[in-house]
């Protein structure tokens, strides 16, 4: 489908959907036009230009899955805050928690009973016995990473290639022309990332026996799944291979669940009976409200304690003043215990079932040459044949023109897909009638390429 576009054609079709979206938004436009006064790019953070749209559309209320622009267009969304609002916008039973403990207190350096239970209900869904607080899963898996090397006495990290851990400096590298690099638009990196880092791709075992064999990776950081260049799923087996080559080899496995808590409650690790070292889980778990945690085992605790430095607890690259506060652990709290539950998920999973049938009999009826993905209630389309086994082969996949035509059709119409891909996830709010709206919206964006 992709090769047979006819680029003059889609060209014109993603203008006249740009000069509708603009003359549909005059408040969004006059905002974003003041806002180059005084932000980079007239945005508050850089991945805010990554929208289809000739400017973003500024929100005035997000409820449930959906949300109101400041031009009055109401919005079925689907990208919930690419995971970090996958349990709607402002959940009632978050909402409640977040304004009592608000009104009680917000941040004092010290624990509350509520971090009790939020550990306990952890290691019940994980399967780890200790858990730690953090602010984003950026820092969740920088502490990791600085825990594996603390314990293991060892320098260097394995990540897959386009893998996505946030921010973190070493995971930040991909395979240029089969070389290993930092990846394009690494801003100002400290170091050269080969320097920190081994990077493979997903699903190739001998390049992962190869990394490993030296000794010298204090740790593997894995996605159980590649979602940040599309989902990837393990091949059959690849999971049993990783955990059984880490342990031959003395290297600490982490499980990043921060976006495939879509599998389920307890993520991938409790779907797929992972057995990792340590987990770490970010966006999603405290409703909006800024949160993640991490995750160890006993074998890893007494190591740590065996070389920890008590007086340098405060300076050892490991926390925050402000990781553990009352507010942010009030969210996880509510949200693990009355929005993201069993129930919850078994309203989502199904959804995304239904999601993914409807792309595929769009797909079926077009004849289209591309694929439908879905894990757990996440799940997306790519303009490809066949499924990409890792991230080179998603990266080379990629067709930026027509992802900006399809996400605008969609944005014009009322829904909001994720930036980066044909992707959508589901929330406790959605509902089948959202679903068969994108569906209906796909097949109308499917007529206009091919009529």
């Amino acid at each position: 489908m992709t090769a047979s576009i006819d680029r003059e054609r889609l060209a014109a079709l993603k203008a006249r959907e740009d000069a509708d979206f603009v003359a549909r938004h005059p408040r969004s436009r006059e905002l974003f036009e003041r806002a180059q006064a005084h932000m980079l790019d007239g945005v508050p953070m850089n991945w805010m230009t990554r929208w289809s749209s000739p400017f973003p559309p500024y929100v005035a209320e997000a409820h449930g899955a959906r949300f109101t622009c400041i031009d009055g267009h109401e919005y079925i969304d689907f990208c919930l805050g690419d995971t970090g609002a996958m349990t709607g916008h402002s959940p009632d039973a978050s909402v409640r928690a977040i304004a009592e403990q608000a009104a009680r207190g917000i941040t004092t350096m010290l624990p509350t009973e509520d971090s009790l239970w939020v550990a306990a209900e952890l290691s019940r869904r994980f399967g780890l016995q200790y858990w730690q607080l953090a602010l984003t899963a950026t820092d969740a898996n920088r502490f990791a990473v600085r825990l594996a090397r603390h314990v293991t006495k060892r320098p260097r990290i394995l990540v897959y290639n386009y893998c996505y851990h946030g921010s973190v400096d070493e995971t930040i590298i991909t395979i240029n022309d089969g070389v290993p690099g930092s990846k394009p638009g690494n801003a100002g990196p400290p170091v050269d990332p080969t320097v920190t880092s081994k990077v493979i791709e997903w699903n190739d075992l001998a390049a992962l026996q190869e990394a490993l064999a030296p000794g010298d990776v204090a740790c593997v950081l894995a996605e159980p799944a590649l979602t940040n260049i599309g989902i990837i799923l393990p091949d059959e087996g690849y999971h049993a291979e990783l955990r059984r080559l880490t342990r031959e080899t003395g290297t600490l496995l982490i499980i990043d669940e921060t976006h495939t808590i879509c599998a389920g409650p307890g993520g991938c690790t409790q779907a797929w009976g992972l057995e990792p070292d340590m987990v770490t889980l970010g966006k999603p778990i405290g409703s909006g409200v800024p949160a993640a945690v991490y995750g160890f085992g006993q074998a890893v605790a007494d190591r740590i304690r065996a070389g920890w430095d008590y007086h340098a607890a405060d300076e050892c690259g490991v926390g925050g003043t402000l990781a553990g506060n009352m507010l942010s652990i009030a969210a996880v709290r509510a949200t693990l215990g009355e929005v993201l539950t069993d129930e919850a998920y078994a309203r989502m999973i199904p959804l995304a079932g239904r999601w993914a049938d409807g792309v595929q009999a769009v797909i079926d009826e077009f004849a289209l040459p591309w694929v439908v993905k879905r894990l757990g209630c996440r799940a997306e389309y790519w303009p490809r044949p066949v499924p990409p086994r890792n991230g080179g082969e998603a990266a080379a996949a990629e067709d930026e023109e027509l992802d900006r035509y399809l996400h605008l059709f969609m944005l014009n119409r009322g829904i909001l897909m994720t930036p980066f891909h044909n992707m959508a996830l589901m929330a406790p709010q959605t509902t089948t009638a959202d679903v068969d709206r994108h569906t209906e919206l796909l097949r109308e964006a499917a007529r206009t390429l091919t009529g």
